[in-house]
């Protein structure tokens, strides 16, 4: 269910995940508006990489125009060259894989594991050390004798990967791990923060993030040569600003202090949205664990999720109809559910990149579906999506 820009929305409409502004949103970009201050220099923008760094717990942070733009320069600090290979999640958004296309470099696509939908540990681990091989200090694709140069797991719906074996294997053989953590600010894998568990990691406040400030991405990271780097190249790669003299191509990827005012306000909600998440997760996964057919999203007992986006699993052999049937039902009640993506490697835009067996996010995106779960989605909203499922019989519909 989608609506062009001005369209009237349904009355009782229950969106999937919408914003919630509850804070000092108006006051801080009142403030920018009433200095003058409101393109890509600011106090604001300053204070969101300072906030937005102590949060994650690393040294630095980089703020930028988008997550795309995050994961863009986050690969070009790390070191990727044209014709190095990254591997990278398959079953997540299109973007870090763009962005690895973006550096001249390839992806290689791994696939998702059966439990918590995460990058599959077991087999990046299988595909480094039995389908590469170590040559002259560096890691090859036997298939296609580039360079492996870093590893780009996706932490999806706010749910952790099982970091341990791949940080393990990327110091075996000297890969660089960049966390696309775009959907998971407070998120923790065995109680540290995602986005400082790698080399460098990318967040994402677009409009339908836990946080958001319309558009916007950062970049954090220990490495102070690198964060330099980062906003170096995300100002034009400016050396000489009075005299506009320029030694690198750079880009125009800077936040604005408008939405950096913005995001701060945002952080000061945000430990509160994620108990709201938390708490909406709790709520579906009580009311939908005992319905044969519909699986719910499971948390790993080393995981702390944020439930970013509430997705279940419709077997249609156990529930009598599929996830895009039940999609329809839910849109026939003015209520707005999305399978998950097409995995990557499926995508025709990227059809010519290697895939290592792929089989489990092929199912996943057959069979996920997820509900409405926005921060400020309402108990009896809650319970408006909780009843059509809960009501659908496999008899019904044989």
């Amino acid at each position: 269910m989608s609506f062009e820009p001005g369209a009237k929305v349904p009355e009782d409409f229950i969106p999937l995940n919408v914003p919630e502004i509850r804070g000092n949103e108006w006051r801080y970009i009142k403030e920018c508006l009433d200095t003058g201050w409101v393109s890509s220099v600011g106090s604001f923008v300053d204070r969101f990489e300072q906030e937005f760094a102590a949060y994650i717990g690393t040294k630095h942070a980089v703020a930028t125009v988008n997550g795309t733009a995050a994961l863009h320069i986050a690969l070009l600090v790390a070191g990727v060259k044209p014709d190095d290979e990254v591997l990278v999640s398959t079953l997540t958004f299109i973007a870090p894989a763009n962005t690895i296309r973006y550096c001249g470099a390839w992806p290689v696509f791994m696939d998702a594991e059966p439990e918590y939908w995460q990058m599959d540990p077991k087999k990046v681990v299988h595909f480094l050390e039995q389908e590469c091989r170590w040559i002259n200090g560096e890691l090859r694709n036997k298939t296609t004798d580039r360079r492996v140069k870093a590893i780009l797991p996706v932490h999806i719906l706010g749910h952790p990967v099982d970091m341990e074996p791949i940080l393990e294997v990327a110091c075996k053989y000297n890969l660089v791990v960049i966390e696309d953590a775009t959907e998971n600010p407070g998120t923790k894998y065995k109680d540290r923060p995602v986005g400082h568990l790698g080399d460098i990691a990318c967040f994402s406040f677009n409009g339908n993030k836990i946080i958001t400030t319309g558009g916007g991405g950062m970049i954090v990271m220990d490495n102070e040569a690198w964060a330099y780097k980062a906003k170096y190249l995300t100002t034009q790669a400016k050396d000489d600003p009075l005299e506009y003299i320029h030694n690198e191509i750079g880009y125009n990827y800077r936040l604005t202090n408008i939405q950096a005012a913005m995001g701060c306000a945002q952080m000061e909600k945000l430990d509160n949205y994620i108990t709201a998440k938390r708490r909406i997760a709790a709520t579906y996964t009580d009311a939908l664990k005992n319905l044969s057919g519909i699986i719910p999203m499971r948390e790993a007992s080393w995981a702390f999720s944020i439930y970013w986006m509430y997705t279940i699993l419709v077997d249609k052999g156990q529930y009598g109809i599929d996830s895009r049937t039940l999609m329809r039902r839910l849109e026939a009640e003015k209520i707005q559910s999305r399978p998950l993506w097409q995995p990557v490697h499926r995508s025709p835009a990227h059809s010519h990149c290697q895939a290592y067996r792929c089989d489990v996010a092929d199912r996943l995106n057959r069979d996920a579906l997820s509900l409405p779960c926005s921060v400020g989605l309402s108990m009896a909203d809650q319970q408006r999506v909780i009843r059509p499922i809960s009501h659908v019989s496999s008899r019904e519909n044989c």
